[in-house]
């Protein structure tokens, strides 16, 4: 039962959802810069093109959309 209703409610919220992410897209892209520019100051540089571990990697970039939209969402 729980499962029909988030679907349900996904497949409402949807459309205002995209909707929401089209209008803000331009606030969302500037807040990501500083999100990636704040993991490229976390990364060393040697350690950046040497060895890359895509993993973590690809975390931290998870971190780093995640830190957008909680942040994005507060700022509004």
């Amino acid at each position: 039962m729980r499962r029909l209703v988030r679907n349900a409610a996904f497949r409402i919220a949807r459309r205002d959802l995209l909707r929401f992410l089209e209008d803000h897209q331009e606030d969302l892209l500037v807040i990501f810069r500083e999100e990636i520019q704040k993991l490229d100051n976390r990364v060393e540089e040697e350690k950046a093109f040497i060895d890359i571990h895509m993993v973590p990697l690809g975390e931290e970039i998870l971190h780093a959309v995640l830190n957008t939209l909680k942040r994005f969402l507060r700022e509004c």
